[in-house]
């Protein structure tokens, strides 16, 4: 069986009640149950997990090489802008990923307009709201199942 791993940075635990003019009402529980409901059509597994600590993260990519991760999507959050660690970890493992954003990031402060991973990923979704999330694990069951 194909496995995707999906994660979540910083404050991503928040999402209904965080800024739901940016982010939208739709909790992470609700992303990942509908992503999970699209795994199960297509006869997939689906790893998700979130945290707020980054060397959670790095851990977590690490152990995907080790459960055969084929693709991770990733909504590395504020992590986007500031880590050198999500980077090499997930140049580390060669796993593929996609990079995902609820908000357009390049539509917002100029800070947030650098991404340290967009220009290793297989892709970037950003400003399609939770949708996002959606369209990274249909491109990679697509591609990689």
């Amino acid at each position: 069986m194909t496995k995707f791993m999906l994660l979540n940075g910083p404050n991503l635990n928040l999402l209904g009640k965080r800024e739901p003019e940016i982010y939208g009402s739709n909790t992470l529980e609700d992303i990942e149950k509908k992503l999970i409901e699209l795994t199960k059509l297509e006869e997939c597994e689906l790893i998700s997990y979130q945290s707020n600590a980054e060397h959670e993260l790095v851990d977590k990519i690490h152990t995907a090489k080790e459960l055969d991760v084929k693709c991770i999507i990733i909504n590395p959050g504020a992590l986007t802008h500031s880590s050198i660690a999500l980077r090499d970890a997930l140049s580390g493992v060669n796993i593929p990923f996609i990079e995902v954003h609820i908000s357009n990031i390049y539509a917002r402060e100029d800070f947030r307009k650098k991404s340290f991973l967009s220009d290793i990923a297989e892709g970037v979704i950003s400003g399609l709201g939770v949708k996002g999330y959606e369209l990274a694990l249909l491109k990679a069951i697509d591609k990689f199942n």
